[in-house]
């Protein structure tokens, strides 16, 4: 059914999109992981340490720690299954919470199952799927991510306006909420931007977008809450 297709493309996606974006740190992480483990380094001091290695100027970093990348994977496909577990498990503690929220190990015994895991591994590390960020910048990864949970949504014709309110409607919103705001666009200030009930991020991501392209000496802070732990993950894979 249409709307079971996103519980297997939402996350796959994620995860082809997290590994590319992590290809230029990866070796040098896993090389740096294998040399303080065997120091005896652990917990938050090994995080921190790893985070440093992958940050590559980004406030957020995140790394993974498994030697597989998608390609690899396919190299072997007789234990596709259990390398794509030890893949997702080697993410950082946000990433794998990510995961966690699509409840995609559930998805991914299925699919071993029927035999499809390497058909579908195969498929995203196509060239065709240009997930790279050459090719898509992150506002752009946001509008994949509201298409495709609009096509499911619309294919399925329920729950209607339950998971995203489209790009466009978001843009107008924020047009209209900052238009008398003053504060916002005076360089160097700092500001919060919260949404109680944030979806899958467009509020947020769309604000920060439009504020910006009128004061790019803001600072702005991000917060959002959100109850579907499908749109959660969405969220945070956005952010």
């Amino acid at each position: 059914r249409p709307p079971q297709y996103r519980k297997v493309m939402l996350p796959m996606t994620v995860l082809r999109r997290l590994d590319l974006v992590l290809q230029p740190t990866k070796e040098m992480v896993v090389k740096e992981y294998e040399r303080l483990q065997a120091q005896g380094l652990e917990g938050a001091a090994l995080h921190s340490a790893l985070a440093r290695k992958a940050s590559k100027g980004r406030r957020h970093p995140l790394y993974n720690i498994s030697p597989f990348t998608f390609e690899k994977m396919l190299g072997d496909p007789p234990n596709i299954t259990a390398n794509l577990t030890s893949f997702i498990g080697g993410f950082c503690e946000d990433v794998r919470n990510i995961f966690d929220r699509f409840e995609f190990e559930a998805e991914i015994e299925r699919l071993d199952k029927s035999n499809r895991l390497f058909v579908i591994i195969k498929e995203f590390t196509d060239p065709k799927i240009r997930l790279h960020p050459n090719d898509l910048d992150n506002a752009d990864m946001g509008d994949v991510f509201e298409e495709l949970i609009r096509r499911f949504n619309e294919q399925a014709n329920e729950e209607a306006g339950d998971h995203f309110t489209p790009r466009e409607v978001i843009r107008l919103m924020a047009d209209l909420v900052y238009t008398d705001e003053e504060d916002v666009y005076k360089p160097g200030i700092v500001r919060t931007i919260y949404d109680p009930t944030c979806g899958t991020g467009g509020m947020l991501s769309v604000s920060e977008d439009v504020i910006k392209k009128k004061n790019d000496q803001v600072h702005l802070e991000l917060f959002g809450q959100e109850y579907n732990a499908e749109s959660w993950a969405i969220c945070c894979s956005d952010m």
